[in-house]
C-alpha cells in the first residue's frame, strides 16, 4: 500500500513535464534536423529575420570593399569558378554544413529566393559546403527537395565573407563589393530580402 502511494507521488504533473521536457532537450541536442524545424517554426512566426540595408531611390546601398584576393569554388560538375569572373552580378553567398540546425532551418527559405531568380543571369547562388563533401551536400539537398546550386571551396576564403561562423550569408554587389553580410539562421522568404536583390541587381 505504501509502495503504491509512493507511486502516486512519484507521477506527478510536475515530475513528467520534467522527463518530457529532458527528453525534448535531448533530441534537439542530439538531432539536428529536429532542432532546424523548430528554428524554422520560430521563423513563420517573424523571428530570425535577416537584418537588410535600407534601401531607397535616393540613397545607395552601403557597401564594403572586396578582398583583393582570389576566390575560387568548385561546382557539382567539378567545374571552378572565380569570384572576381562574376562582375556584373548579384552574388547571394551562403556557407552551410549538413549538420547545422540553424542551416537546416533557413535552406526552405532559400530554396523559395533561388526559385525567383534561377533564370535571371544577373543574380547568382552560390551555396558553399563548409565541409567540402560534395556527395552528401547533394544527397542532403535531394532528401530536402532542394534545388539550391552546391559549391564547396577550392581555396583560402576571406574573413570578411566567412569566419568560421553557420550559417554565414553574404550578398555582393555587380562590382563584387559586399553589400550585405549576416550570421546565423535567417529567413530569406522576407520581402525586403527581395527588394534589396533586385535593386543590387539594376
Amino acid at each position: 500500500m505504501k509502495r503504491l502511494e509512493d507511486n502516486k507521488k512519484w507521477f506527478t504533473f510536475s515530475n513528467i513535464s520534467t522527463i518530457v521536457m529532458t527528453v525534448f532537450v535531448l533530441i534537439l541536442f542530439f538531432r539536428p534536423e529536429v532542432k532546424g524545424l523548430v528554428i524554422q517554426r520560430l521563423m513563420k512566426v517573424g523571428l530570425f529575420q535577416p537584418d537588410v540595408p535600407e534601401i531607397s531611390e535616393a540613397s545607395s546601398v552601403p557597401v564594403q570593399q572586396a578582398p583583393n584576393q582570389q576566390v575560387l569554388f568548385t561546382d557539382q560538375k567539378g567545374n571552378t569558378i572565380n569570384l572576381s569572373d562574376q562582375k556584373g552580378k548579384v552574388i547571394f553567398m551562403n556557407f552551410w554544413a549538413t549538420w547545422c540546425p540553424p542551416c537546416i532551418a533557413e535552406m526552405p527559405s532559400i530554396d523559395k529566393l533561388y526559385a525567383k531568380y534561377k533564370n535571371n543571369k544577373n543574380v547568382m547562388f552560390i551555396m558553399v559546403d563548409v565541409d567540402g563533401k560534395m556527395e552528401a551536400s547533394l544527397a542532403f539537398m535531394k532528401k530536402k527537395n532542394l534545388s539550391l546550386p552546391v559549391y564547396i571551396s577550392a581555396g583560402a576564403i576571406p574573413k570578411e565573407y566567412f569566419s568560421g561562423s553557420m550559417p554565414t550569408t553574404v550578398i555582393l554587389d555587380k562590382f563584387g563589393n559586399l553589400a550585405f553580410h549576416h550570421l546565423g539562421g535567417a529567413d530569406y522568404g522576407n520581402p525586403e530580402v527581395t527588394a534589396f536583390i533586385d535593386k543590387l541587381a539594376k
